[in-house]
């Protein structure tokens, strides 16, 4: 059985999470002691008898910044040598299935820092956080819900999460560096719409030449970049 994976989130509304992480496959993974959540209150941090968490920015400006000294307390009642601090952040790097993959192989513990507002002060960014995440070029009103998503990529990666070994995760889609190709299930016929004959040969050799021509086809069509950003495609892109 593999180490546990430590997760923890903070955020100034942690119960964002409480659903995402109490259904499906999160809830089984922790029941299954294969990974464990812990969300923060960061007004817990606070050191006023507001619990002021936030202040205006310095120079002027719209909306308000996420103060240093809650966030690094918080972190600091968590972190240890093991820890990886991550900054949800629309400036951060581009989140890729491989960035998955490398926090899912290695890591053995996640603190997520969720902004909110206009951002969070500098100097949690310079001096707190180990790598900045960006799950897209869109701005969302809280890191939560970019953490979420996440958290999901990484933790259905880690082994014993999905139950079928690494079957599972090998043939989706940006695992290979292209999209998936088409699947099908029963019936044979839907509608006038068949399945492709190729799948009822029983010949796997075929089966797995259709499937990849047909994933080069549709990353051709839909995500040319994708090719373009992989060598080992893109000699086979015409």
């Amino acid at each position: 059985m593999s180490e546990t994976l430590k997760i923890d989130v903070i955020s100034l509304f942690p119960q964002m999470l409480s659903g995402f992480l109490q259904e499906s496959m999160m809830k089984r993974a922790e029941a299954a002691g294969l990974v464990q959540f812990n969300t923060i209150n960061l007004r817990d941090f606070a050191t006023d008898k507001h619990n002021t968490t936030d202040d205006r920015p310095f120079g002027g400006g719209p909306g308000m910044i996420l103060k240093p000294e809650p966030v690094f307390s918080a972190v600091e009642s968590i972190k240890t040598p093991q820890s990886r601090v991550i900054l949800m952040s629309p400036q951060g790097q581009p989140f890729q299935q491989s960035h998955a993959r490398r926090l899912a192989d290695d890591s053995a513990h996640l603190i997520f820092i969720c902004g909110h507002y206009e951002g969070v002060d500098e100097r949690i960014r310079a001096a707190l956080v180990d790598e900045e995440i960006s799950i897209g070029d869109y701005v969302l009103t809280n890191g939560v819900l970019s953490a979420a998503v996440v958290i999901d990529a990484v933790v259905r990666l880690r082994p014993g999460v999905l139950g079928g070994g690494e079957v599972a995760t090998e043939d989706e889609s940006f695992s290979s560096g292209l999209l998936e190709h088409p699947q099908y299930t029963r019936p044979p016929e839907f509608r006038g719409m068949k399945v492709p004959k190729i799948l009822f040969t029983g010949d796997h050799g075929k089966i797995a030449e259709w499937r990849h021509d047909q994933a080069m086809e549709r990353t051709t069509e839909r995500r040319a970049d994708l090719l373009r950003n992989d060598p080992k495609n893109c000699r086979n892109n015409p």
